[in-house]
C-alpha cells in the first residue's frame, strides 16, 4: 500500500465519483478504478459500492477513510518537520489540548510565543482522555500537550504541574452563592448537578464522580455538555450546580458564582507533558519555558482569583478542612 492509493481513494470518497476525483487527479479513470480495486484487495474489504452515477462509501470504507486522512495528515506533518530539521528553522508544535483547558490556557500561550519572536505554528489537538494524548506524546504524534491525570496515573513525561483546584459553580441566586467562603463538598449531596459529558471530557467526569463518592454520596448528575462554557451556561440559567476546575472561575459568565470546595481527599492537577525529543535542543528547551510559563501564569491567576490563603483551608486547594 503507497500513499497515492490512500490520496487517490481520500479523492474519490470526497468527490463521491470516480470521474470527478480522475479530473482532480489529472489522472484518467480507468487507471484510477484500477488503482482503487488494488487498494481494496490488498486491505481485504470492499470500500466502496460502485453506482452508474458515483459511488458510495461502505461501513468499511467510511472506517477506513478516517485512517487515510491522518496517515496523510502524519506523513505531510513528517515531510514539513524533516525540511524544517533541515533547514535548521523548526516552527511547528503540535500542542494536545483537553476541552477543559483550552480556553484558559491556549489564548496566553499563543500570545507568549508571540511576545518572544519565536517563529511558531502552532497545531492544536484536542484529545480526551488524557491517555489518548500520552499515547499520542509517545507515538511522536505530540510534542507537548496539557492533561489532567488520574489519581497514580505516570509521571515519565511531566514537566510541570499545577493545582487547578475543585470548585463548584452555582447561580448566583442558589442558597450555596450566598457566602463566598469555601464549601465543604458534602454541601452537594443534595444537589442536581451539571457535568461535562464523559464521552467529551471522561478525566474530569471520572474524577468529578470520585471526588463525590470519596464524600459518601453518589453525584446527581441530571445535565451534561462537551465544552464548560456549556456547562456554566447551563447553571446560569438554574438547571443545577456543577464541580469544574479553578481554572473556569475566570471565564466563568454573568450569573455563576464559583465557591471553592474542601473535603476533597484527591489532587485536582493540570500538567504540561512533553515529548523528550523536544527537551534534546535549545529550541524546544525555549519552548518549554513558554508552555511553563504560561501555566504558572494560570495556577497564579487562579490564586488571586479566589485569593486562596493557606489558614481559609488549612492548607494547598484541596486540603481537607
Amino acid at each position: 500500500m503507497e500513499l497515492r492509493h490512500l490520496r487517490y481513494f481520500v479523492t474519490v470518497a470526497e468527490l463521491g465519483s470516480i470521474s470527478g476525483a480522475a479530473a482532480k487527479l489529472h489522472i484518467a479513470q480507468p487507471p484510477l478504478s484500477a488503482q482503487i480495486r488494488q487498494l481494496e484487495e490488498e486491505v481485504g474489504a470492499q470500500l466502496l459500492v460502485r453506482f452508474a452515477r458515483g459511488v458510495r462509501l461502505t461501513p468499511a470504507g467510511t472506517s477506513f477513510l478516517d485512517d487515510a486522512r491522518a496517515i496523510l495528515a502524519r506523513a505531510e506533518q513528517a515531510s514539513l518537520r524533516a525540511r524544517e530539521f533541515q533547514s535548521g528553522e523548526r516552527s511547528t508544535l503540535r500542542v494536545g489540548l483537553m476541552p477543559s483547558a483550552t480556553q484558559s490556557l491556549l489564548p496566553g500561550l499563543i500570545r507568549r510565543f508571540e511576545a518572544s519572536n519565536m517563529t511558531v505554528r502552532i497545531e492544536g489537538r484536542e484529545l480526551v482522555p488524557s491517555a489518548r494524548q500520552l499515547q499520542a506524546l509517545r507515538n511522536a504524534e505530540l510534542d507537548f500537550g496539557f492533561v489532567r491525570p488520574g489519581s497514580g496515573a505516570g509521571q515519565s513525561e511531566w514537566v510541570c504541574a499545577i493545582d487547578d483546584p475543585y470548585c463548584v459553580a452555582v447561580p448566583e441566586r442558589h442558597a450555596l452563592a450566598r457566602s463566598r467562603k469555601p464549601l465543604p463538598v458534602g454541601a452537594l449531596a443534595t444537589e442536581q448537578l451539571v457535568a461535562f459529558s464523559r464521552y467529551a471530557e471522561s478525566d474530569f467526569y471520572d474524577q468529578t464522580a470520585a471526588v463525590c463518592e470519596g464524600a459518601g454520596f453518589k453525584p446527581d448528575v441530571r445535565h451534561t455538555a462537551t465544552q464548560f462554557m456549556s456547562v456554566l451556561s447551563m447553571v446560569g440559567s438554574g438547571l443545577g450546580v456543577a464541580i469544574v476546575p479553578g481554572s473556569c472561575a475566570m471565564l466563568a459568565p454573568p450569573g455563576v458564582v464559583m465557591r471553592l470546595l474542601t473535603g476533597v481527599d484527591r489532587p485536582s492537577q493540570l500538567v504540561l507533558i512533553a515529548n523528550q525529543a523536544l527537551l534534546q535542543d535549545a529550541w524546544g528547551q525555549s519552548v518549554l519555558q513558554i508552555a511553563q510559563s504560561e501555566l504558572k501564569a494560570l495556577e497564579k491567576a487562579v490564586r488571586s482569583a479566589f485569593v486562596l490563603r493557606r489558614q481559609a483551608l488549612g492548607g494547598m486547594p484541596g486540603a481537607k478542612p
